[in-house]
């Protein structure tokens, strides 16, 4: 969600009645579809609307049991036996007097989507294509599978990765274990079973398509779960944090509503010029040589200032 940050200097502005110069219209801004094919692949009108509806789309493939399921098998030995026929009817009709009553607001049509979803992996199987995710928006991108492998190929190599032909993920799980049985002090004995990952794996590499560029280069998202020393990492970031906590700072930013927040609580007064650093020992400078005091005024405005006053962004 967006959120539209106004603009506070056209606020406080007047207009100029003198000058009457006609406006040109903001600029319309692009929004890409949510599936860009750039394939030759032709999908139907069932497999473009599931498409359309993100990699976040929750599948429905089994309906739900409409039949209660008692909770409770031994509940009817708390009633007496004389009564038990008669709850056991009137309860019966009550359940029979819900399921007709209790229609569901929205229901949706399952039946297609498993078999869109074959027709869509066999067709992309045939092909040599696949799909991917784009870096801005929601958008799905399907691509032939060469083309993706290129992308991450020429990313390596322009970036000046070191490939190896031996996988270092054994070694380096050995040296972890070693760690961690090595630093009694630090990990319990009875615990370190906790930070070891039984079946490491490389990390993987994942390329997010950037459709707001030329030539649609790549973002890299690299998944470390799978690495050797992921949960050694973890619980070294959280000693860290125990031993030496960072004090809160304003400029920081944790996402993007926290930056708009901040933004809209600028208030219009507020000076555009930071507060110099100001020194106790004055430095020895040349005599052209301004104070760096000076230079959140200008020379003009300073003519009329007398040496004792004092000087403000």
């Amino acid at each position: 969600m967006h959120t539209e940050i106004p603009n506070r200097r056209q606020q406080t502005q007047t207009p100029n009645p003198t000058t009457n110069q006609p406006t040109s219209p903001p600029p319309a801004q692009k929004f890409y579809p949510r599936v860009v094919n750039m394939t030759d692949v032709t999908f139907s009108e069932p497999e473009m609307t599931l498409l359309q509806k993100g990699p976040k789309y929750n599948l429905q493939t089994q309906e739900l049991d409409p039949k209660p399921r008692p909770r409770n098998r031994n509940c009817h030995f708390t009633l007496p036996p004389p009564e038990r026929e008669v709850y056991r009817k009137l309860t019966a009709e009550r359940v029979n007097t819900l399921q007709k009553n209790n229609t569901p607001s929205h229901t949706r049509n399952t039946q297609f989507e498993p078999m869109a979803i074959r027709n869509i992996k066999t067709k992309l199987t045939e092909n040599g294509a696949m799909i991917a995710k784009a870096d801005k928006g929601n958008s799905l991108l399907i691509l032939p599978t060469a083309q993706y492998e290129s992308k991450i190929e020429k990313f390596i190599q322009t970036n000046n990765f070191q490939t190896s032909k031996n996988n270092p993920t054994k070694s380096l799980q050995s040296r972890v274990r070693k760690v961690i049985n090595n630093g009694k002090t630090l990990i319990p004995s009875e615990s370190k079973w906790k930070y070891i990952n039984l079946n490491p794996t490389a990390p993987s590499i994942k390329g997010l398509i950037k459709l707001h560029k030329p030539e649609h280069p790549i973002r890299p998202a690299v998944n470390w779960r799978g690495a050797p020393a992921y949960k050694l990492a973890q619980l070294f970031t959280q000693k860290i944090k125990l031993l030496a906590p960072l004090p809160p700072n304003k400029y920081n930013l944790e996402n993007t509503n926290d930056l708009l927040k901040k933004l809209l609580d600028i208030p219009h007064n507020a000076p555009l010029c930071p507060r110099p650093i100001r020194h106790h020992k004055p430095v020895h400078k040349h005599p052209g040589d301004r104070d760096p005091r000076d230079y959140c005024q200008h020379p003009r405005e300073q003519q009329g200032k007398t040496p004792g006053q004092k000087k403000n962004c």
